[in-house]
């Protein structure tokens, strides 16, 4: 596999991103101190060969794992292999440029209808009058 799938018409080259064996947190007795099986994947998205907008949005995006430089460092400990862990990375990041690929939806102004504001009116109205009802008469 030379290249990650983003979606049918979006690949990204794997020479474009880093990937570390590191030790694993946590618990997993003697095996943890012995083994590098947690994957970090690196990927500098300003050096990418991402399309500019999908760029911008992933790096608007990318929340604690984009760092100040502008690379996405994602850490997969999930699994015992680091094969697996590996994958893991690479789907994770594969689904944030999914969703950054994603071109949002421009918003329409609009102006509520005639009927609308009729009856938030009539709903004021009403409440008005359930308000006046409960007032102890004049005297």
């Amino acid at each position: 596999m030379t290249q990650l799938r983003i979606h049918a018409s979006l690949f990204l080259p794997l020479d474009e991103m880093r990937i570390s064996a590191i030790r694993a947190q946590g618990a997993g007795g003697q095996n943890i101190n012995k083994t590098a099986n947690a994957a970090q994947l690196r990927f500098d998205v300003t050096a990418s060969s991402l399309p500019e907008d999908c760029k911008q949005r992933l790096l608007q995006a990318g929340g604690q794992q984009l760092t100040r430089d502008g690379v996405i460092v994602i850490k997969a400990q999930e699994h015992r292999s680091l094969e697996m862990n590996r994958d893991a990375a690479l789907q994770r990041l594969a689904a944030m440029i999914r969703r950054a690929a994603v071109v949002p939806k421009a918003r329409k102004a609009t102006k509520p209808s005639r009927a609308q504001r009729l009856q938030r009116l009539e709903g004021k109205m009403r409440r008005g009058q359930v308000k006046n009802l409960r007032r102890a008469p004049a005297e």
